[in-house]
This record gives structure tokens, C-alpha cells and sequence, in this order.
């Protein structure tokens, strides 16, 4: 990843796309355009991913539930894009199983839903789903509620490191030519005879402001959408909905595949799988009423929604507060009805509008980013002066299949040239001090939580954040980013808060 041009140099480009928004649906936007020989900036007021991008529930999937609601154009499309990802991402995008209990008296039972997933292989041209007796499922369910049980159907989707995602694409655009750029805030967009002709910038760290034109300004921001709509207009399109997960020791709860079930209390879906070496335990899909301007952090409702499903399932876990390693909440951008619908019933579909000339993308999910890139690309088409085809290109550039070939793509073979001694795992930390320094020294990481939480997944995957790994990570910080002690002991303090307020238990 290129480092972060100074906010002068921007002035000397005649940029043809400027997007705003540092997640997925930014990313695949802007790597899309550039292939197509447009000259791109993407800028992000926080870090890349820093929103929903890092703290989605990590599925790529198709979407069962949007069959069940007659939505098969978009799982469909989401089926299609989760096969290609699988290909060109081996090892950053996994096939999982996926296990559906059925029992006596309960709907769907297992005929209704194998017709479900013969539906879904279908539109995925795979062939994976089966169903399995009581005693079958229990050998791959050990500990699952028992009472009135039949047996069990499963299917597969697949599993992502969502922020290696975001930063693997990112990637690739730069390889395309893309400039991107993170904790620059678009302050407001500009606006000539009515329309937008391009936007107002500002450091976040230095305060520096800088005025840049372009033919085609796109807001990518998700769940932030309306706030920069709303220099133009009074309309509200975005209903956020938060979705909080608990990651737990694997131990505590073993699952060797994932586990998708209705909640007893309002029959909604909820999701119990591993994830890099932990259990994830989740989604809840409620109104965000927090500051979005703060990470999104769970509440006491929740975490007691949350432990009581898996408890229900599994009954011998027993689990409690104390087995929690850390939390996670996104917010997703749903496009809002206006119906007053319960939260879960909002459909999760994408929607690209134009607003006196601005371009505005929000909904959709991660699985279909590439999808998402097209329409809004076909929507700018007219200013760009280009054609917009779905052509199919690989996503990724071919990279190795290993660890660091997942995470870091073609990268790897460079991270593998750093100081050997800096290449083994130390003891109960699944990163090593090389891919630390190649993020602190290419992914133009600004802050210590840059690092912990979204580089790397130190932050999600250890109690307390991983403060017993800081002493290890001190020095590279230094070496590389030139801080001070004081400079450290800042961004420990700093880090310290957002875990507290947004990834431990809530208060």
C-alpha cells in the first residue's frame, strides 16, 4: 500500500472519481474504476474498514433467508461472488460447513428445508448439502440440545478475515493506479450551478484542509451516507442497525463448523462458528442509536441475548460473562422502507441514487462488493465517458495460498524477505513481528488500534486486547513510525479506551 501523499500533491491531479468511504463497498469501487483507466482518489475520515468492514459477522455467504422472502436475484448474486472469492482468496475466504438442527413438531423440518438448499446449491452450481440422522449430527454437534432432536441438514457457505479483505482490495486498486488516503474527512462537497464538481478535504491529524475538483464525487461512507447527503439535501435514506457478536476461547465452546439456529425468544437467526482459532457467537440486529462517529459497542441486552441463545443450545456449556474474550459491533447501512418494519425485516439489498450530481451508494453486503462497484460505475458512466460491463476479472491477482499469502497477497514473498528471526509465531500470537513491521511500514497505519484491530486481529482474538503482546510490538512502532516514548504511552492510553468502551464486556 502506498503511503499517505501529502495533501498538496492531491491539487496536482485532474481526478476523474474521488470516493469517499474506506470500506469494502469503497474499495471495490474504486479498484473497479481504475481499471478502467479512470484517475481515482478514495479517502476515509477514520481508518480503512474502520467502520461496518471490520466488524461485520465475517461471512461471505449467499443468504438463505433472501430465498425464504423471494429475493432470489439477490442471492443469486451473492451465491455467484462467494464461488469466485473462494477461488481467487484461498486461505482469506474459507468454505465452512453450516449445521441446521431439526426437531419434532418444528418448522422447517428436514424436506422443507433440503428443498431450501437444493435451491441455494442450485444457484451456486455446487452440490454440498446433505441431511444427517441424531446420532450423525451429535458426532459433529457434541453438547447440542437434545430434547425432541432428529437430526440435522447441513450446508456450506464460506468465512473472511473481513478488514484483510478491505485492505487485500485496496491493494489491488493501487496496483491499478489508485491514490487512497485515510483520516482525511470530506468536510463538504462543492458545488458549481447546483451540481457537485468536487469536495472539500481536511486532515484529521494535522487539520490541513485542501479543495479538490473532480468530474464524479461518490459517497461510500455506509451508515454515515446521509450525513454527506445532507449538505445538499433533507432527506434521510439510512436506517443503521447495530449487530453485536461475542468471541469466546474455542474451549469454552468447541465447534469444529458453524451452527445457524432461531433464537427462543423471537425466532430470529443466530450464528455459532469458529474464527480464527475463537467462537463467534452472534448477530443481534437492532437500531443504532449511538454517536456513529464512535465505534459501536454492545449492550447489556444484547450480551444477555446473545449468551441465553447459546446456553439454549448448548445447555452443558453453561457459558457466563467471565468465558467472554472480547466483543465486536458493526452497523449496517440498510436503506430504510419507511415502514416502520422490524429491523431484521428491512431487506439488506443495495441502492446507488444521484443526487445534483453526487453519487450516493449504501445497503448491500460485503459478499457482493464487486457487484455493488458495477452499478455505481454504471450510474457514473455518463460523466466518466466510459462503458460499464461486467467482464468477470479476477477479483485478486494470483497469490500464495498460505497464511501470509492470505493476508497479504502478493505481498507475502516480501514479508518472507524481512529478518528471519522475525518470522516464527511467538508463544499464543498467531502474528508474527514481520507482518507487523510490513503493515507499520506499507498500510499506512496512523495508530496503534490501526494495527491491533484492523492490520492484525490482536484486539478480537485476546483478553484485554492483547495487552501482553505490547511489549513485543513497542519496538517496531518505533523503528518505523519514528514515535517516542511519549508518543507510545499515548497510543497505548488511546487504544486502551476504544477497546474498553467498544470491545470488552459492557460496563
Amino acid at each position: 500500500m502506498n503511503e499517505r501523499k501529502p495533501m498538496a500533491e492531491l491539487k496536482a491531479v485532474d481526478w476523474d472519481l474521488i470516493v469517499v468511504g474506506g470500506g469494502i463497498t469503497g474499495a471495490g469501487i474504486v479498484r473497479e474504476a481504475a481499471r478502467r483507466g479512470c484517475k481515482v482518489l478514495l479517502v476515509e475520515q477514520a481508518d480503512f474498514a474502520w467502520g461496518t468492514s471490520s466488524r461485520s459477522s465475517k461471512m461471505v455467504h449467499g443468504g438463505l433467508r433472501y430465498i425464504a422472502a423471494g429475493d432470489i436475484r439477490l442471492t443469486w448474486h451473492s451465491l455467484v461472488e462467494r464461488e469466485r472469492l473462494l477461488r481467487e482468496a484461498p486461505g482469506l475466504v474459507t468454505r465452512l460447513g453450516y449445521w441446521f438442527a431439526h426437531y419434532d413438531k418444528t418448522f422447517p423440518g428436514p424436506w422443507v428445508f433440503g428443498l431450501l438448499l437444493s435451491v441455494y446449491d442450485l444457484l451456486a452450481r455446487v452440490r454440498d448439502h446433505r441431511y444427517v440422522a441424531r446420532a450423525k449430527f451429535l458426532e459433529q454437534m457434541p453438547g447440542y440440545r437434545e430434547q425432541g432432536l432428529r437430526g440435522g441438514s447441513r450446508y456450506t457457505d464460506a468465512l473472511v478475515d473481513d478488514a484483510r479483505l478491505v485492505l487485500r482490495v485496496l491493494e489491488e486498486a493501487m496496483g491499478a493506479g489508485v491514490c487512497v488516503r485515510n483520516y482525511t474527512r470530506v468536510e463538504a462537497p462543492l458545488l458549481h450551478a447546483g451540481e457537485v464538481v468536487g469536495a472539500r478535504l481536511r486532515d484529521v491529524e494535522s487539520g490541513e484542509t485542501v479543495e479538490l475538483s473532480c468530474r464524479t464525487l461518490i459517497n461510500a461512507t455506509g451508515a454515515w451516507a446521509d450525513r454527506l447527503r445532507s449538505t445538499i439535501t433533507t432527506s434521510k435514506r439510512v436506517r443503521p442497525l447495530r449487530g453485536s457478536h461475542l468471541v469466546l476461547a474455542s474451549e469454552r465452546l468447541p465447534v469444529r463448523e458453524a451452527t445457524i439456529f432461531m433464537h427462543p425468544k423471537d425466532g430470529r437467526a443466530v450464528f455459532i462458528y469458529p474464527w480464527q482459532g475463537r467462537t463467534i457467537i452472534g448477530t443481534t440486529d437492532l437500531d443504532h442509536q449511538q454517536d456513529l462517529d464512535e465505534e459501536a459497542h454492545i449492550s447489556r441486552a444484547e450480551l444477555d441475548y446473545l449468551l441465553s441463545a447459546a446456553n439454549h443450545e448448548f445447555p452443558a456449556a453453561a457459558l457466563v460473562e467471565a468465558d467472554v474474550i472480547a466483543t465486536f459491533s458493526g452497523v449496517r447501512p440498510i436503506v430504510s422502507s419507511g415502514r416502520g418494519l422490524h429491523p431484521s425485516q428491512e431487506k439488506r439489498d443495495h441502492s446507488v441514487f444521484v443526487e445534483q450530481g453526487m453519487i450516493t451508494v449504501t445497503g448491500g453486503k460485503l459478499t457482493t462488493f464487486r457487484q455493488i462497484a458495477l452499478d455505481v460505475l454504471r450510474a457514473a458512466a455518463p460523466r466518466l465517458g466510459i462503458v460499464v460491463r461486467d467482464r468477470g476479472e479476477a477479483v485478486f491477482a494470483p497469490a500464495p495460498a498460505d497464511r501470509l499469502g492470505a493476508r497479504f497477497g502478493r505481498a507475502a514473498r516480501q514479508i518472507e524477505a524481512l529478518p528471519a528471526e522475525e518470522q516464527a509465531l511467538r508463544s499464543g500470537l498467531d502474528y508474527s513481528l514481520a507482518e507487523m513491521r510490513w503493515s507499520l511500514r506499507h498500510e499506512q497505519v496512523v495508530h496503534l488500534d490501526d494495527l491491533l484491530l484492523r492490520r492484525t486481529r490482536i484486539g478480537l482474538l485476546y483478553r484485554q486486547g492483547g495487552s501482553e503482546f505490547l511489549a513485543l510490538i513497542a519496538p517496531l512502532c518505533r523503528q518505523e513510525l519514528g514515535w517516542s516514548e511519549e508518543r507510545w504511552q499515548a497510543e497505548v492510553e488511546r487504544y486502551q479506551r476504544i477497546w474498553q468502551r467498544s470491545y470488552a464486556l459492557p460496563a
